[in-house]
């Protein structure tokens, strides 16, 4: 019996999901956002969730936008999510990513409790 190869193929739609489970892992982050350009309205890019997967000459490029939690240190959260989100997604697709862009995009800010 020949040795036959598998081929694995994961849609984008999937990686993102992954990705957003993967940066929502990190310590810091409230969430995804929508991307807002300078004059404040929202950017109609069709069911845009805050992470954007494209399969470039065979590598994954990610490029995410974040919300972070009030009072924490933005360089580190962004680079932890990049490496958690680079290591999640090659660990289960196999596929190798060349880039995680993260850009902070909103800050959440705790109200403080009305007595």
């Amino acid at each position: 019996m020949a040795n036959q190869e598998m081929e694995l193929s994961v849609s984008t739609d999937v990686m993102e999901k992954m990705a957003e489970i993967a940066a929502k892992e990190v310590e810091g982050v409230a969430g995804l956002s929508k991307t807002v350009d300078l004059k404040g309205v929202l950017k109609s890019t069709g069911s845009f969730k805050g992470v954007k997967v494209e399969n470039v000459n065979g590598t994954i490029e990610i490029n995410m936008f974040i919300c972070v939690k009030q009072n924490t240190k933005v360089k580190e959260v962004a680079e932890k999510v990049q490496q958690n989100v680079k290591e999640k997604i090659q660990n289960m697709t196999g596929s190798a990513v060349s880039q995680v862009n993260v850009q902070i995009s909103d800050i959440q800010i705790e109200q403080p409790d009305k007595e």
